[in-house]
């Protein structure tokens, strides 16, 4: 199949392309109206506890979206502020859709900050307004706001702080993607030796990136997508494209050194297109495993994440052997003497002269053969050594993580709507944690209501109860606040303390604290399913490569090594804040919730991914080495097998990684924490696997296990032979290319 798809792309190059071209033009006319129909997506489903909580509580004491402004360094009694507030007091509720504004001097309970120098106004706006007239509302009211005659007015409030959150993320995505693509270019035309060689796996990333928004905005019509989405799911296609993009192009050039093009190209598919077509599958596959964990914006992300990773597979599977077949004579193969190759030579001389290293005739084994050389000689030690260094950077996230829901707090320190946030936080509620909500179905005058409001105000975790008040029937809505910060152990115990109180009243939790609990207990809940569908991919997939059941477990087991070392080096940044201020953070002693989950996947794919690229190879090495030998000629045979195969694809997957980090570090460019958080968990990840998994710890268990590697129970082993087998046994060979194609 694949060697047809090599002669149908060598024959029908022109139609092909245009086709793509078609679709880069369609997703750069019509792709960039996503931005427009994005949204924001809720980080729990609808049947959770506290979303039950929050509808309930709406429905009792209804509130539209609250602009808040702070009013500073001004005497709060000044007559002159006291008449501007009043003026614009008058002007906000002239304006239609102000349903009430509250002051210090018109309205009961007005506050004035700790500092005695500042004062809040409030603006409550209608409930339900469409987004486009709501947004055109507050940003009148902020005008409005900002006319009082004082030396500082900070506008904020939850809705603010999300759009601030939106553009923000829109300016982000536009900054990274750019400056990733151009260093892109210069990688990939070091990496591939000429300029058009270098160009094409570029090419490639656009036209897959135009196409996945193409596909966002008809993802829009039927669930929604959110600004965070966006980002991670675009730069997610650009690295994935060009890391199939360069494997299809090297082995191109590899076999090009052998043939003419049009064999080249059709042994390419055969061998590389195979690679992509197994690996894309899988990666695609295994974003049902965040698909499975049900919440709204994880699914988002699982349905644009697979539709980037097949718009990337099928770039990498047609559009890049079109784009080989008419530029191939400006592809130099591998041994090519080319403009770049000597330009490397004279920026290396003076190294190698220093460091007395001779020049190489040829092409070396890079990183990883050298790496797995060392691994083989020491298989033993060097497995265990590099688990439990693993195992060690693991510790910070398993045993110290505080997992948190980011809200104005995930923006950057300079931003008014972040600053809002931290001045009400320090000067107005003293450095309290969010309130708990509990609402309770019931008389508030019947002696069960009071007995559990005293057993609630005895809770230790409590150091405040207030019911709210003019609650309409038979129910009681009561703000208990917890100590510690908001979301902390003490916010989270007491909202796990409400719901196992033994009492006869029906009573729902709500409340930030309450929404991270439901969310830890969701994913913690559908964890196994999760760990259950990636492991059914990783065996299906890893079985029709390799004909194999142990190498699927082992890809498992080393993944999950890779992630939590992530996972601690992550907390040791951004929750501890060591060394966060050389990527521009400023920690808020949590790690964003949907982190962990979405790094689980995202690293599961790029980790299939290499895993993938490597052991195709080996099993190709394998197979020639191994046929007609003897068990311990095998076994040997076995050992050379993963030498050569690392060293050959090594390389490869070296400038796989070096060109992904460069995509993921245009995260850390933006000023989103949580988006950070994602691009430097990625670079770490990548990092780690492609060396220390890659490089040592998988030529290690290799050669610990042998033979072994390849065991399967005899029924698999027969129905791999009999679909598998004769494709490996019998390789195919270009056809002939009629004339004028």
């Amino acid at each position: 199949m694949l060697a047809a798809l090599g002669r149908s792309m060598w024959r029908w190059r022109w139609p092909v392309v245009a086709g793509w071209l078609g679709l880069l033009v369609a997703g750069a006319l019509l792709g960039g109206r996503v931005f427009d129909r994005l949204a924001s997506t809720d980080d729990l489903r609808p049947d959770a506890e506290s979303q039950r909580a929050e509808r309930r509580i709406d429905r009792l004491l209804p509130e539209g979206p609250v602009v808040v402004a702070v009013v500073r360094d001004r005497d709060p009694y000044d007559p002159a502020l006291v008449e501007s507030v009043g003026r614009v007091r008058a002007d906000l509720l002239a304006v239609p859709g102000v349903v009430e504004v509250e002051d210090l001097y018109h309205t009961a309970g007005g506050r004035i900050g700790a500092d005695n120098r500042s004062t809040l106004v409030r603006v409550e706006l209608a409930d339900g307004l469409p987004d486009a007239e709501r947004e055109r509302i507050e940003d009148r009211v902020t005008a409005l706001l900002r006319n009082i005659d004082a030396p500082e007015v900070l506008v904020g409030g939850e809705t603010l702080a999300e759009r601030a959150f939106a553009e923000q993320a829109i300016e982000d995505a536009a900054l990274g993607e750019s400056i990733a693509l151009g260093v892109l270019l210069v990688v990939l035309v070091v990496i591939l030796g000429g300029l058009l060689a270098g160009a094409i796996p570029l090419l490639a990333a656009l036209a897959a990136v135009a196409a996945t928004l193409l596909g966002l905005y008809g993802l829009t019509t039927v669930t929604a997508v959110g600004e965070f989405t966006v980002n991670v799911v675009t730069l997610l296609g650009i690295g994935l494209t060009v890391d199939y993009a360069l494997l299809v192009v090297a082995r191109f050039r590899e076999e090009r050194a052998a043939g003419d093009p049009a064999t080249a190209l059709v042994r390419t598919m055969t061998t590389a297109g195979r690679t992509v077509l197994v690996s894309g599958l899988a990666v695609a596959a295994s974003m049902t495993g965040l698909y499975v964990f049900a919440e709204p914006l994880l699914a988002a992300m699982a349905l644009g994440g697979a539709l980037a990773v097949v718009l990337a597979t099928a770039a990498g599977l047609t559009l890049v052997p079109a784009l080989l077949a008419l530029a191939h004579r400006h592809v130099p193969d591998s041994a090519a003497v080319t403009w770049v190759s000597r330009l490397r030579a004279l920026v290396t001389r003076p190294v190698r002269r220093v460091a007395s290293v001779p020049p190489r005739s040829g092409p070396g084994p890079g990183l990883l053969g050298r790496l797995a050389r060392y691994a083989q000689r020491r298989p033993g030690p060097v497995a265990w050594t590099v688990s439990v260094v693993l195992l060690l950077l693991a510790c910070p996230f398993l045993f110290g993580a505080n997992l948190a829901n980011s809200d104005a707090r995930a923006l950057p320190a300079f931003m008014e709507a972040r600053r809002v946030h931290d001045v009400l936080l320090r000067d107005f509620e003293a450095g309290r944690a969010a309130p708990v909500t509990v609402v309770v179905e019931a008389n508030p005058a019947s002696t069960e209501v009071r007995d559990l409001m005293n057993r609630l105000n005895t809770l230790p975790e409590v150091i405040r109860m207030q019911p709210r008040p003019d609650v309409p029937g038979d129910a009681l809505v009561i703000d208990l606040t917890p100590r510690g910060v908001t979301g902390g152990p003490e916010s989270r115990d007491l909202v796990r303390a409400v719901r196992a109180l033994d009492q006869p009243l029906p009573l729902l939790v709500g409340g930030g604290a309450a929404e991270l609990v439901d969310y830890q207990e969701s994913v913690a809940s559908r964890l196994p399913l999760a760990v259950l569908v990636l492991l059914v991919v990783a065996g299906v997939f890893l079985f029709a490569l390799t004909g194999s059941v142990v190498i699927p477990v082992k890809a498992l087991v080393m993944t999950a090594l890779t992630l939590l070392a992530t996972l601690g080096v992550l907390v040791v940044v951004f929750q501890w804040g060591v060394g966060a201020g050389l990527l521009g953070v400023e920690p808020w002693g949590a790690l964003d919730l949907t982190t962990p989950v979405l790094l689980f996947v995202f690293v599961f794919g790029l980790s299939m991914d290499y895993e993938v690229f490597l052991l195709a190879r080996i099993r190709e090495e394998w197979r020639r080495r191994s046929a007609r030998r003897t068990p311990h000629g095998r076994a040997r045979a076995g050992e050379r097998a993963v030498l050569a195969g690392l060293s050959r694809t090594g390389p490869v997957v070296t400038a796989a990684a070096v060109c992904i980090c460069v995509v993921f570090l245009g995260f850390l460019l933006g000023e989103l924490t949580a988006v950070k958080e994602i691009g430097f968990g990625m670079v770490v990840a990548v990092v780690l696997d492609v060396t220390v998994v890659r490089g040592l710890l998988l030529p290690a268990v290799l050669s610990l296990l042998g033979e072994w590697n390849w065991w399967a129970p005899a029924p698999l082993r027969r129905l791999y032979e009999r679909w598998v087998g004769p494709a490996e046994r019998n390789p195919v060979v270009a056809e002939p290319v009629p004339a004028g194609r």
